[in-house]
């Protein structure tokens, strides 16, 4: 019986020992993988290596399945809607916008996806400037749907817009789960959408570069080789599965004469009308949807119905249109065609995206650059037959030139149609047109497509997070009060006296009733020593030409009016009534200001 126990003793301490043991092994490797893990993390190069291979396989993989949807519903619709719907004969087609719009309404709708509707771009752009980065998951799903079913069901928009959105999500998620600083998360999403653009167009310049112009609107020097790594993995994950990614067929350019540049410095100034029609048009049309005092996820089908009436007077208005850019690129459009494909074209896409539709703006913007191209070709061709190359050399341009009069984005706009044609030739006049374009544009309307849609909000979207930080603090905030002043009649003696005793090198000077008058500063005290300075005052060597600051200004704006002047501190006074000083502002408390909202940046 003892020894019975004593086994049962030993065998209970055996289990003992070899579960203690193992414990201690688990734990030893898991402090080994958290080291390797922290070693990983701790090389910037490999860790975001790793993270912009991950994105790019899935930003691939999101733009081929979402190819692949749209064909599928655009079978689903087209042949399956001319089966259901075959005792309407050809009128059939009027009516499978309506149907897209009737499914779409209530997907967005009901699952709370808003930020679906629409181009998608602006809402990426908002999440990098006011939500550091973060999207929520269930975006990508639905904006996948939403966009396939509209552009399967001829909705008027493009593929890119949607790719976009679907990339930067699968960025934004990854740099969440793994919490992330906000730096790295925006960085996801710049690498998400240059995928996206990427394997949609197979052109990874342009991707990283409308990933850093159009999303970020800076470059992201620190991170950029991360974003090319995405884009070019995307490219070629798409290529793997779809092929050669050409869009459409670009004839071969020649520049017949350099008597076609100012043609083209036409076309390109032109180009920015249509652009900025483009704009107005669209935002207008969502403003009277807007106006309809109808449940919103009705919306769609009531845009739907126009839309069907546009894609049934010609079918190149239905979807994204590359059929009937290819054939403008041909020159196998007349003349009255065209005119009346872009006039439709922009139409449609605002009925499209202003009924609350989901689809991009890229595809439409082409189609319009395209059908005005090579109606400017058509005519010029007429007037100087012996000077004007073929009208598809004017479509090409004007594809480019119509996208970034309207984007804003004209070094996108030049590689893209660089990256499609693979024809240095067209480059001189495709930079003058696209620039041209682009910078008329700005001075008839200082927001783009996307920006406008956020001002709208107001949201406002800057080009650099240094100036994001200093428009979030006003200057009451950081301004010293109560700051020593001297007054006018002060002599030269007793203010050098003051500088002397003082750790500060500047005074504002005020009169008998305490009004600002001016500054002074020890500069201006050190160059007027000399034998005549005891008969002068303050009053007599003080600045009276201020560049003032008010309370209620942000540190940003202060910051612009300083410009490069060296000038160590503002008088700010009271917007009311600009003699009455409140404060000063100095150098000192701009950067102290500034190194406090730096440190409040989360770490990686």
């Amino acid at each position: 019986m003892l020894k019975c126990k004593t086994n049962l003793k030993d065998f209970i301490l055996g289990i003992f020992k070899n579960f203690h043991h193992q414990v201690l092994m688990n734990i030893f490797k898991a402090s080994r993988l958290d080291s390797l893990y922290r070693r990983f993390r701790s090389s910037e190069f490999a860790f975001g290596t790793t993270l912009a291979t991950v994105v790019g396989i899935a930003a691939g993989l999101g733009a081929v399945a979402f190819r692949w949807l749209i064909e599928f519903f655009h079978t689903f619709f087209f042949e399956g809607g001319a089966d259901v719907l075959s005792f309407l004969g050809q009128y059939y087609v009027i009516l499978l916008p309506v149907a897209g719009g009737l499914i779409i309404g209530p997907l967005i709708y009901f699952t709370r996806a808003s930020e679906t509707r629409g181009h998608g771009v602006p809402e990426v752009m908002e999440a990098v400037a006011a939500k550091g980065g973060r999207i929520r998951a269930r975006v990508a799903a639905i904006k996948t749907l939403a966009s396939s079913i509209c552009i399967g069901s001829g909705g008027s928009v493009g593929r890119e817009g949607p790719i976009v959105q679907i990339g930067s999500t699968i960025g934004s998620i990854l740099g969440q789960r793994l919490n992330l600083s906000q730096e790295w998360i925006k960085t996801l999403v710049a690498c998400g959408a240059a995928g996206g653009i990427s394997a949609t167009f197979n052109a990874p310049i342009a991707g990283v570069f409308f990933a850093h112009e159009v999303i970020l609107g800076r470059i992201l020097t620190r991170h950029f080789g991360f974003v090319v790594i995405t884009s070019v993995i995307a490219s070629v994950i798409a290529h793997a599965f779809l092929g050669n990614l050409q869009s459409f067929s670009i004839p071969a350019y020649t520049l017949n004469s350099y008597w076609e540049i100012p043609l083209y410095f036409v076309l390109g100034a032109s180009c920015a009308l249509i652009g900025v029609l483009f704009i107005r048009a669209l935002y207008k049309t969502e403003d009277i949807f807007d106006a309809f005092k109808i449940p919103m996820y009705v919306k769609p089908a009531l845009g739907g119905i126009g839309i069907g009436l546009i894609g049934f007077y010609n079918p190149f208005l239905f979807g994204v249109g590359y059929d009937g850019v290819e054939q403008a690129l041909l020159g196998q459009i007349g003349l009255i065609t065209l005119i009346a494909l872009l006039l439709l074209k922009i139409l449609a896409t605002s009925l499209t995206l202003g009924s609350g539709g989901s689809g991009g703006i890229f595809a439409p913007s082409l189609f319009m650059g395209a059908m005005f191209g090579g109606a400017f070709g058509d005519i010029a061709n007429r007037l100087l037959p012996n000077i004007a190359a073929p009208s598809g050399a004017y479509a090409l341009v004007g594809m480019a030139a119509v996208f970034s009069a309207a984007a804003r984005a004209p070094i996108t706009a030049i590689i893209i149609l660089f990256e499609m044609t693979r024809d240095y030739a067209i480059i001189l006049p495709l930079m003058l047109a696209v620039v041209v374009s682009t910078l008329i544009a700005y001075r008839l309307s200082p927001e783009n497509i996307y920006t406008i849609k956020l001002s709208r909000r107001g949201v406002s979207v800057r080009s650099r997070e240094e100036v994001d930080l200093l428009e979030k603090v006003t200057v009451r905030e950081v301004m010293t009060k109560d700051f020593p002043t001297v007054p006018a009649e002060m002599t030269f003696a007793e203010i050098a006296d003051k500088f002397a005793k003082s750790k500060h090198h500047g005074f504002p000077v005020v009169d008998k009733n305490n009004r600002l008058k001016g500054m002074i500063t020890l500069a201006d005290v050190e160059s007027k020593m000399g034998s005549k300075s005891r008969e002068l005052t303050v009053a007599d060597i003080a600045t009276t030409i201020l560049i003032k600051a008010y309370p209620d200004e942000s540190l940003h704006d202060v910051v612009q009016n300083l410009g490069a002047k060296e000038v160590g501190r503002i008088p700010v006074v009271d917007r009311k009534d600009p003699s009455r000083l409140v404060g000063v502002l100095r150098r000192y408390d701009i950067v102290k200001a500034y190194v406090k909202a730096i440190s409040k940046l989360p770490k990686v």
